[in-house]
């Protein structure tokens, strides 16, 4: 298992890796097989998504934001942050993608996104490659 560690800039952000993660895959000289991502915090997700054009991201998280806002009335976690706790785990905490031919297999559009919801922090990503 690698480790990656990923910073964010802003409270709501969407940072693609699938570079990265793509490095990491060549350097296993995994041929074929799956490549699971793991994030270990229950305030930031990951996701797969169109990563062509950049104004899919902005309505995503517009999207959210209007729709589960920090500043809920009702809310009684006592940190202030349960709108991220509720966005990442609408996102989830992994995802799992096949190999094949030594390459993430993909659609047309699509990347891997770790996705902030209470940032800016730096956040760690892990990477478990499978296969021959």
């Amino acid at each position: 298992m690698i480790r990656l560690t990923v910073p964010t800039q802003s409270r709501s952000q969407f940072v693609e890796i699938t570079e990265e993660i793509q490095s990491l895959l060549l350097s296993s000289g995994v041929k074929t097989g799956s490549c699971i991502v793991y994030v270990p915090h229950t305030t930031a997700g990951i996701t797969i998504q169109e990563n062509a054009d950049p104004d899919v991201v902005h309505d995503i998280l517009l999207w959210l934001n209007q729709h589960v806002s920090k500043n809920f009335p009702g809310f009684r976690h006592a940190e202030g942050n349960s709108d991220s706790h509720i966005k990442a785990s609408l996102f989830g905490s992994s995802v799992t993608v096949l190999i094949e031919n030594g390459k993430l297999v993909f659609g047309t559009w699509q990347g891997i996104y770790l996705c902030e919801f209470d940032g800016p922090r730096t956040r760690s990503v892990f990477v478990q490659i499978h296969g021959s």
